[in-house]
Order: structure tokens, then C-alpha cells, then sequence
């Protein structure tokens, strides 16, 4: 029984690190994971890092291009 607990505890960084990173819009199992081979630097790493955009404005179309879909839209 100690010895489960004892996991548990020991899971604690890398389950904050992935939560942490989810609610930033990044990937849960890859920050889970990282946290195990670096668990306090990556913590650290994950507060300083800037969120990440959850609305991509993707590539600016050419004003002839724009045109043309505007106007196969009418």
C-alpha cells in the first residue's frame, strides 16, 4: 500500500505539468511526459511560456484572389 501511494506523490509534478499545458492550448501527454525527465525545469518552463492562440489567422490572400471570391460569393 505505501508503495502506491508513494507513485501517486511521485505523479503529482507530471499531472500539474500536463493540466498546466492543456489549459495553455499545448499538448497534455507530450508536457506529461517531458515532466518525467525534467520535472521541476519543465514546470518552470511551462509559466513562462506564452499561451498559445486558439484562432489561427492562417495566410492573408492576394487582393486579386480576394476579389475573385468575393465575387463568385455574389
Amino acid at each position: 500500500m505505501p508503495e502506491i501511494l508513494l507513485i501517486c506523490v511521485l505523479l503529482i509534478p507530471q499531472t500539474v505539468a500536463g493540466v498546466l499545458a492543456k489549459s495553455m492550448g499545448k499538448s497534455f501527454w507530450f508536457w506529461f511526459f517531458i515532466s518525467f525527465l525534467i520535472p521541476i525545469i519543465s514546470l518552470i518552463v511551462l509559466l513562462f511560456m506564452d499561451e498559445k492562440e486558439t484562432e489561427s489567422t492562417g495566410y492573408e490572400l492576394a487582393d486579386h484572389v480576394r476579389k475573385n471570391a468575393a465575387e463568385q460569393k455574389n
